[in-house]
């Protein structure tokens, strides 16, 4: 019999789909399967409602990301593009005709039109700057537009002037005046995007746009929070006021501009939380927005708001319905919006009636999205544990659910998953508290079978019904775990209170949970072998890798901590958007101090005694790498078992393909040390 450490040894120098074979001799998901997939994106529904437009980009093949047609009543397919360009931001025109979109395959990203008629796509826009987003007016003829530039250049040239006496400097260096310095994956420059707005004409190509914001030295919050009011004499959108308070202030609000002379007018001056996504009614007038009350709080429950615009009075519509708002669009009788929210481990679609304020779920399997709306039907993409994305269509009544697409047939038709089940405990304060479990994909009544334990990050997060292309639960499956993932107190989709109840609390409410539930789940299904579990989690789960290390040390075979934080003092001093940690805390470390030690992992090293693998991006300036450097530091000089494996191109997340496929490969080798 081959040994573990022999087992083991040859998995860390096979290709990763080999090993996976090694574990079971039937087809089940890999990563390279994973990274095959085909991803939907752009998804539409023409104005009346029979011809479907969306993009597949298959997997991770160069120039294999195109647009294709579908008539809804027939079924039928066709590839819409075919340039070695790919197409993004794409809408229907007003009449049916066609699809505008952007492509750079003219060399630079511009707006373009395609007939569905067929033919050559025509170029509309000839800017000196790329095209970074647009939304266009009811009738087509303006066209707001996002560029980058430099703050107080009047002209494109202006920009690019700048840009290139910034590239011929011979000194590498960075100078700031005020936070943010970086966000993300890199170092801010002295370039914003601003919103500007074009005038677009049959015929001719669209080469001059104006500023709308042209004094401000701040960016706007992206074109999928602007709109055209619809006599296109005003435009809406979602910035934070210019200030050298950016780093610590949620208060983003919604403004207006006047398109007949450009004077800017802040709407929702009066609340510092924060304003997000105006949306205009089709009829003039509404003005729709959603609204957070709580300042300095990235994960306050989104309220919708409704203006009136012949009385000026705003309502609050729904304040009692006890879910936050992740996006929504006005119905085609403008009394009443389709909105998409988190709900007990979904992401669902409701109808919410702005005068009474009733909510109707319309849909509510897996993780929704991308929603259409044509007559009385809705189309949109839903994923769930067990399947990757693909277009539904369902009446808005709730009634006739059809999948419309599937885009990954071929791909996953041998690949066997794992069964997977939401599950109810009694968590914290004999409070509910919902998981899901997933079975092994190879499945077998009567064995018991190791424990992936999964923490998602957030905190204020969710690992719901989702198919994940990170934090995939079916990889584990197809490599012979039980997966358990618990959505402990401070999940999103189960109420505000809930959510609210992690902040001054991380290693408090979310450890009782996580021990119930695991505790629960193991003696409910008794193939969840308990005396064989590795726990996992990234960002806030890696934080809890570090937690459970001091204060459930004895409760698992192995650890693996992704950009977990280790270190709050020094966290706080080197993070990026402040505003998070001082709500959570309680305000800057320098006047909470109490706060931010009570649960700091590093003061209860002591306990550490489990072996860790500890996962960073160099390029992570969320949690920056020192932590990660920190906790494995600290495991080596107490002689535990671990392994630091640092990823010098990522940053919070693991993107590239290839390094994805390492990734796994580390975490599967790792644990196979300690659970198989």
């Amino acid at each position: 019999m081959i040994s573990k450490y022999l087992k083991v040894a040859a998995l860390a120098t096979m290709p990763f789909a080999t090993a996976a074979l090694a574990v079971e001799q039937s087809e089940v998901l890999t990563v390279d399967k994973l990274n095959s997939l085909n991803q939907l994106h752009n998804v539409s529904i023409s104005p009346d409602g029979s011809q479907l437009v969306y993009g597949i980009k298959k997997g991770q093949q160069k120039g294999s990301n195109h647009l294709w047609l579908q008539n809804v009543k027939s079924g039928a397919v066709s590839q819409f593009t075919s340039h070695s360009s790919s197409e993004s931001s794409v809408t229907w025109a007003k009449d049916g005709s066609g699809v505008y979109f952007i492509s750079d395959r003219a060399g630079s990203s511009q707006l373009w039109f395609l007939s569905i008629k067929g033919g050559e796509a025509v170029q509309l826009t000839n800017f000196p700057l790329d095209v970074e987003g647009y939304k266009l007016s009811a009738d087509e003829q303006k066209l707001a537009v996002a560029f980058t530039i430099m703050p107080g250049c009047n002209t494109f040239a202006c920009t690019e002037d700048a840009v290139a006496i910034e590239e011929a400097k011979k000194h590498n260096t960075r100078a700031y005046d005020k936070l943010m310095v970086r966000h993300w994956d890199h170092w801010l420059d002295s370039l914003n995007s601003h919103l500007f707005v074009a005038n677009l004409q049959k015929g001719k190509l669209t080469t001059e746009a104006v500023d709308v914001m042209a004094d401000w030295n701040t960016d706007f919050s992206g074109m999928s929070e602007v709109s055209f009011k619809p006599n296109g004499k005003a435009l809406a959108f979602s910035a934070k006021v210019p200030g050298n308070d950016h780093a610590w202030s949620t208060n983003w609000d919604i403004f207006e501009v006047n398109l007949e002379n450009n004077e800017v007018s802040n709407l929702t001056v009066d609340n510092k939380a924060w304003d997000a996504m105006p949306v205009y009614s089709s009829d003039g007038r509404y003005l729709a927005y959603k609204a957070m009350k709580t300042v300095v709080y990235e994960s306050d429950k989104f309220n919708l708001q409704v203006k009136d615009l012949r009385t000026n009075t705003v309502k609050d519509v729904a304040p009692l319905w006890d879910r936050s708002i992740a996006s929504f669009q006005f119905d085609s009788d403008n009394r009443s919006v389709i909105a998409i929210a988190q709900d007990v481990g979904q992401k669902s679609i409701f109808k919410i009636d702005l005068q009474f304020g009733d909510v109707t779920p319309i849909y509510s399997q897996g993780y929704a999205g991308d929603v259409s709306i044509a007559g009385d039907a809705l189309y949109f993409t839903r994923h769930n544990l067990g399947s990757p994305s693909d277009v539904f269509t369902i009446n808005k009544d709730g009634y006739g659910i059809k999948q419309l697409t599937e885009v990954n047939q071929e791909k996953m038709a041998n690949v066997k998953l794992g069964a997977f089940e939401q599950f109810k405990f009694k968590g914290w304060n004999n409070e509910d508290v919902h998981g899901y479990w997933v079975k092994p994909a190879n499945f077998k009544d009567g064995e018991k079978y190791p424990i992936a334990f999964l923490v998602h990050g957030g905190p204020q997060g969710s690992f719901g019904n989702m198919f994940h292309y990170r934090w995939n639960a079916q990889l584990w499956a197809a490599q012979g775990y039980a997966v358990v993932m618990v959505d402990f107190h401070g999940s999103t989709g189960y109420g505000q209170e809930f959510t609210d109840s992690i902040s001054h609390d991380w290693g408090g409410k979310p450890l009782e949970d996580l021990q119930k539930g695991l505790d629960f789940i193991t003696q409910q299904q008794t193939w969840l072998d308990r005396d064989n579990a590795c726990a996992l989690g990234a960002s806030y789960g890696g934080y809890m890798m570090n937690w459970i290390m001091g204060n459930w040390s004895d409760g698992f075979n192995c650890m693996v901590n992704h950009a977990g934080l280790f270190d709050m003092k020094s966290f706080y001093n080197v993070t990026e958007e402040l505003w998070f940690p001082e709500h959570d805390f309680g305000g800057p470390y320098f006047e909470n101090e109490a706060e931010y030690t009570k649960f700091d992992p590093s003061r209860f090293v002591d306990n550490w005694k489990m072996p860790m693998l500890v996962i960073q991006g160099e390029l992570d300036y969320r949690v920056p790498y020192g932590q990660s450097l920190g906790a494995f530091t600290t495991l080596q000089r107490k002689g535990i078992d671990s392994r630091l494996v640092m990823f010098p191109d990522e940053d919070h997340h693991i993107r590239n393909p290839d390094n994805l496929k390492e990734w796994y490969r580390e975490v599967f080798v790792w644990m196979e040390k300690y659970v198989k």
